[in-house]
């Protein structure tokens, strides 16, 4: 009886190699060939899933959006509302699988400028990120919904931004910036942007998160409410 493949999984796996190759060995030495050797597969059989190299890159780009999705996404049957910083993690290079995913976004983006197919893949991945923490940001904070729309864009864009940058820095320099890091300064990004957008959405003649003293509190650690600010 012949064998019952799974050619869905099989590109999946075939994505996952490229992104492990294009992540160690960089865009440009990322030929079918190697990626063929690395799957364990020959160049014929690459070539029946894949018409070029660019298609399994934006397969791997697709395998990496769903797998970012899925980690960020709770069981339906969970009620609690999840702990933002924890589910933002996922996008960060804080272990192996992850970083070969950021490495392989970073090399990625360094091709979008001299290709115009990579760029409108680029347009529609940036649309699709932005709605994952857009998702993360009205499930994990209450006050979500009820903030204006511009502050709520202005909180999207900036956090992106930063978890752009912060992950292209410690794909860079990893030894500048291992996990205990990052995790710290996306852990103080989120008490800025949230205090700062508690301040922006007050109604007009409100006293401010400053005036209230409650500002500076908000950006303490947990547990450091009690000390004495200065």
């Amino acid at each position: 009886m012949p064998k019952i493949v799974d050619h869905a999984q099989r590109r999946d796996e075939i994505a996952l190699v490229a992104c492990r190759v294009v992540a160690a060995h960089g865009f440009d030495r990322a030929s079918m060939v190697r990626i063929a050797r690395e799957a364990g597969y020959t160049t014929g059989m690459l070539a029946h899933y894949f018409d070029s190299k660019q298609e399994i890159i934006i397969a791997a780009l697709r395998l990496i959006l769903r797998r970012i999705d899925e980690r960020l996404s709770r069981p339906a049957q969970d009620t609690s509302r999840p702990d933002l910083l924890e589910l933002l993690l996922e996008a960060l290079p804080i272990d192996a699988h992850r970083h070969i995913e950021c490495a392989f976004w970073i090399t990625f983006w360094g091709q979008v400028t001299a290709d115009k197919r990579l760029k409108r893949i680029n347009a529609w991945v940036h649309r699709e990120y932005m709605r994952l923490f857009e998702r993360c940001l009205d499930v994990s904070w209450k006050e979500w919904p009820h903030w204006p729309p511009a502050t709520r864009e202005q909180v999207l864009r900036s956090l992106v931004t930063f978890i752009n940058g912060l992950t292209a820095s410690a794909v860079a320099n990893p030894g500048d910036w291992p996990p205990p890091k990052q995790i710290a300064q996306l852990r103080l990004q989120l008490q800025l942007l949230h205090a700062w957008a508690v301040g922006a959405s007050r109604e007009p003649g409100a006293p401010s998160a400053r005036a209230r003293g409650d500002y500076g509190r908000a950006l303490l650690p947990r547990g450091a409410g009690a000390r004495r600010t200065l």
